[in-house]
């Protein structure tokens, strides 16, 4: 699966220096799906030099070709787009059509950035000084490392890679360990933008021999994370050493309010296959379900049945609605969940157990949790699996008050017919994003990311880019 891949350095596939390599294990069947090369320190420093000659040429690029490099990458995305949804589903386990759409979307942030690639403007400002002017431009920042998470191998990929390119950036990618394929197929598919050599490089293994000496070097000046607020805290620290700039999209722990005037049938139409797609291992994902007192019974009725409904299994079997948690590890957390909620006094209406009837993989059951309070640990804390904690409420300013009762400020969401209501709600909850009657955050022309213990910075539109640039001021006078 992976022989025509590895490590890519100076616009090369290659092994590792000293021939390491480590298997990719199937969630589905907990066989592995090939080996890969595991980077030396030597080998992401070799990486990291590639990248320095590659900034030099391709910063020089005129913005109008580093925009038809973008759009010859886009295209070559979309010729592989079912080799690429194959790849997703094997390493995470996610339906095809889940998979199928993550690579739309990641192909589409190379065609957006393509465009706002020719769009990086300066401007002028009149100065104090006479027959003087300020211009300010912006620069590439330099070297970029971005470290992407297993839940979305492709979309996080481009959503780092895509901004970096377009400003004239170099990149050094470090995928996760149990996703890479994903990411050198994007990879690959950059050699068709006809790059100079060593402005993509990607490099898999562990913390020691790749994000360490990513973090060390001074020449990388901006490092970009999806993954868990732990290491995010730990990435600031070390970026601060050599003054990098810092942009991540960390955990979340999202709510989401039914008002008593919600459409029903639309809200749980959408919020079902919403809280369980890609069994639930979304960053974005509602965790927190406040139902309105007056509607609870009935929407914890229709969830279940919704959720029942749903066929697990191979995510390469066109039939199935959900697949397995990425491994081992994260079931037992479900698992823990689930029993300390129930231990607390919870009430479990669907779901709940490892799923039968499956010999091997990871498999968890939809599972809905009602009678829950805000201290338990399936509201205190992201769950990241299949599991939607439902309790009812009375008043709006009961719910909003609830709902913000988080460190967390990634995503939030709300249902009601009300303009008053959900302009109310869009001020009041404490999120980088808030969605009303619409779970559909993610797109490559809006800034994407979240406050507080979610991150900082943005991925998507021109903000995205923003994160990518350095903004220089010159003051020009004319003698």
């Amino acid at each position: 699966m992976y022989h025509s891949f590895g490590l890519f350095i100076d616009s090369a596939w290659r092994g590792a220096s000293d021939g390491g390599t480590a298997p990719i294990a199937s969630p589905v069947t907990e066989r592995s799906l090939g080996e890969v090369p595991v980077a030396t320190a030597a080998d992401t420093r070799e990486a990291i030099d590639a990248a320095e000659a590659g900034l030099a040429a391709w910063r020089a690029r005129p913005a109008f070709d580093r925009a038809d490099a973008l759009h010859r990458i886009a295209d070559e995305m979309l010729r592989r787009k079912d080799e690429a949804a194959r790849m997703i589903s094997s390493e995470t386990g996610k339906p095809l059509v889940q998979a199928g759409r993550e690579w739309g979307l990641a192909a589409d942030q190379f065609r957006w950035y393509a465009e706002e690639a020719r769009r990086i403007y300066g401007r002028v400002i009149e100065s104090r000084v006479p027959g003087g002017r300020f211009e300010v431009s912006h620069e590439p920042i330099g070297i970029c490392a971005a470290f992407t998470a297993w839940n979305f191998p492709a979309a996080l990929v481009a959503r780092k890679v895509a901004p970096a390119l377009a400003a004239g950036c170099s990149v050094v990618l470090r995928p996760s360990s149990q996703t890479p394929g994903t990411a050198m197929l994007i990879v690959d598919c950059c050699r068709a933008g006809d790059l100079p050599n060593g402005v993509v490089n990607l490099v898999v293994g562990p913390t020691d021999a790749t994000y360490a000496p990513l973090m060390a070097d001074k020449r990388v000046r901006k490092v970009s994370l999806t993954g868990s607020t732990r290491v995010g805290q730990q990435m600031i620290r070390d970026a601060a050493a050599t003054l990098k700039k810092v942009s991540m999209e960390l955990g979340g722990n999202a709510p989401l309010i039914v008002y008593e005037d919600a459409d029903l049938e639309m809200a749980l139409n959408v919020s079902v296959p919403t809280k369980f797609a890609n069994a639930g291992q979304v960053c974005v994902t509602p965790d927190r379900f406040y139902v309105h007192e007056s509607l609870h019974d009935a929407f914890v009725e229709g969830f279940v049945a919704r959720a029942q409904a749903i066929r697990l299994g191979d995510g390469l079997d066109p039939e199935v609605g959900m697949g397995p948690l990425i491994s081992r590890r994260r079931l037992e957390e479900i698992e823990g969940i689930v029993a300390d909620a129930l231990k607390s006094g919870a009430r479990l209406a669907s779901g709940g157990r490892r799923a039968s009837g499956f010999n091997a993989g990871h498999f968890h059951e939809p599972t809905v949790l009602t009678e829950v309070n805000d201290d338990m640990r399936v509201m205190a804390e992201e769950n990241f699996g299949p599991i939607a904690a439902i309790t009812r409420f009375g008043s709006d300013d009961e719910a909003l008050t609830r709902a913000n009762a988080s460190d967390m400020g990634l995503s939030a969401y709300a249902f009601t017919r009300s303009p008053q209501r959900a302009r109310r709600t869009v001020a009041e909850l404490k999120a980088g994003m808030v969605g009303i009657n619409s779970f559909a955050m993610a797109a490559s022309e809006a800034p994407f990311g979240g406050t507080n213990f979610s991150g900082m910075g943005r991925e998507g539109g021109i903000e995205g880019l923003r994160d990518y640039l350095d903004i220089k001021l010159a003051q020009v006078v004319w003698l």
